[in-house]
């Protein structure tokens, strides 16, 4: 599936790398987003506390991250969503950029609440797309019960 193999590229080699293997598409869409927030506040930890180096691992994982998440959009299928989403990757990735060469926390800050703010999103997606299922079954069942 080209959702999982382009984005367990971002995982590298390990634990995750297992768990990615085994996850359905949403399942690894959120480990990426969780481990996306969680990379980028330890990026902010370590500038906080002058752990320069350990900061530049943390903004070159959180790029990885974010690429991994690019690659793996459907443009046919997800239509604006995708390419709205393309754009706000970039607009990550830039950011990251500046954030390494400048230690400025406030972007590391600004992409934490954005990336925040769609992980908690993509955590709905699993119960929409049963929810989905469950609705057109339930139609099919009022159909069949009317026919």
């Amino acid at each position: 599936m080209r959702v999982q193999f382009k984005a367990m590229e971002s995982y590298g080699v390990g634990n995750l790398a297992s768990q990615a293997s085994v996850a359905s598409s949403a399942e690894l869409i959120q480990m990426l987003f969780d481990d996306l927030v969680s990379t980028l506040a330890a990026a902010q930890g370590h500038l906080e506390h002058g752990a320069i180096q350990e900061k530049g691992k943390c903004i070159s994982r959180a790029s990885s991250i974010v690429l991994g998440l690019q690659q793996a959009l459907d443009f046919e299928t997800g239509g604006d969503l995708a390419k709205n989403l393309d754009e706000l990757y970039i607009y990550a990735t830039r950011r990251l950029i500046f954030a390494n060469a400048y230690n400025d926390l406030s972007v590391l800050k600004e992409l934490h609440g954005l990336m925040s703010e769609l992980s908690s999103a993509w955590k709905e997606v699993p119960a929409l797309v049963r929810g989905g299922r469950a609705s057109a079954w339930v139609g099919q069942e009022r159909l069949t019960a009317q026919v």
